[in-house]
């Protein structure tokens, strides 16, 4: 049970087996720690990585975690595991998850992975959610840079669960109930775009307006799309700040919920903000949105 301190940090697979869309030649991961972050590269066996709050403090919320790394590395520390450990301290459960990267070249198609990893995460933390303490409706997804990218993928692109008798997993929803996008690449369209997560992401498909229109989150926000939260500084110079912004405005016109912060400065990849005064508040000012929401 989620009361025990071994249960309460664990790693657990995605999928049984190899996982849907692999290849068969299957490399071994990489890690590097270089510029002081871990930086993973070739994920072939995806996971998550469940951080559970102690029981006193718990509030049923959860977030999975999808680090960034412009679809070529995972920054997994600096954008996951210390993220995760802060939500535990607010008392929300954090599940960051090791996805594949169309990089690596080991699968099938390589647009699917990523987006298939992120769907099956948030499936199996509702399946795990009471043995977890999450309450199946207050599950969010975050992201990071490349990672916004897919978090908000996820956040337009699923659907509520499906009967698969072979696998339970399947059955549940994977729509988040809310979005944290952080300095978010969000579009694949026009002037703005992140050319490097886009080729990452598309390869030799990249020149395909429906799949640009596809990965482009703006282009499909409705009403049902969830409560978003996104962070980004104007001085990004790697991923434009218009970026939020189109995801903000697209979310105003459909009526859904959704906060936008602008920092003067702090550039791109800063994690928590530690490093810059002003932006060292953006976490508690995610945790206060979280709060603030009604019925999800």
């Amino acid at each position: 049970m989620a009361n025990k301190d071994n249960d309460r940090h664990q790693i657990i697979p995605l999928y049984d087996g190899v996982p849907p869309n692999s290849l068969h030649d299957i490399r071994e991961e990489k890690q590097d720690f270089s510029d002081n972050i871990l930086k993973i590269s070739h994920v072939t066996r995806p996971t998550i990585e469940v951080f559970l709050p102690t029981p006193e403090i718990a509030t049923g919320e959860a977030v999975v975690i999808c680090p960034g790394g412009g679809y070529w590395i995972l920054a997994y520390d600096l954008e996951g595991t210390e993220v995760a450990k802060m939500f535990n301290e607010q008392g929300i459960a954090a599940i960051v998850l090791k996805y594949r990267l169309p990089t690596s070249h080991e699968s099938k198609v390589r647009h699917e992975s990523a987006l298939m990893d992120a769907q099956r995460a948030i499936r199996m933390v509702r399946k795990n959610a009471i043995q977890w303490g999450i309450d199946q409706q207050k599950i969010g997804v975050m992201g990071f840079s490349a990672g916004g990218h897919l978090a908000s993928s996820v956040s337009v692109q699923y659907d509520l669960g499906k009967a698969n008798d072979e696998d339970p997993v399947e059955r549940f929803s994977c729509r988040p109930d809310f979005s944290l996008l952080i300095y978010p690449v969000i579009s694949f369209e026009g002037e703005f775009v992140h050319k490097g997560s886009r080729q990452a992401l598309l390869g030799e498909h990249i020149s395909s307006p429906s799949l640009r229109r596809r990965f482009s989150a703006e282009r499909h926000v409705d009403r049902l799309t969830p409560p978003s939260f996104l962070v980004h500084s104007i001085d990004d110079d790697g991923v434009p700040c218009e970026n939020s912004m189109f995801y903000f405005n697209a979310c105003r016109a459909a009526g859904v919920k959704t906060e936008l912060h602008l920092f003067p400065m702090g550039g791109h990849g800063y994690g928590l903000g530690k490093k810059f005064e002003g932006l060292r508040e953006w976490p508690q000012l995610a945790v206060t949105f979280i709060r603030q929401l009604e019925g999800i």
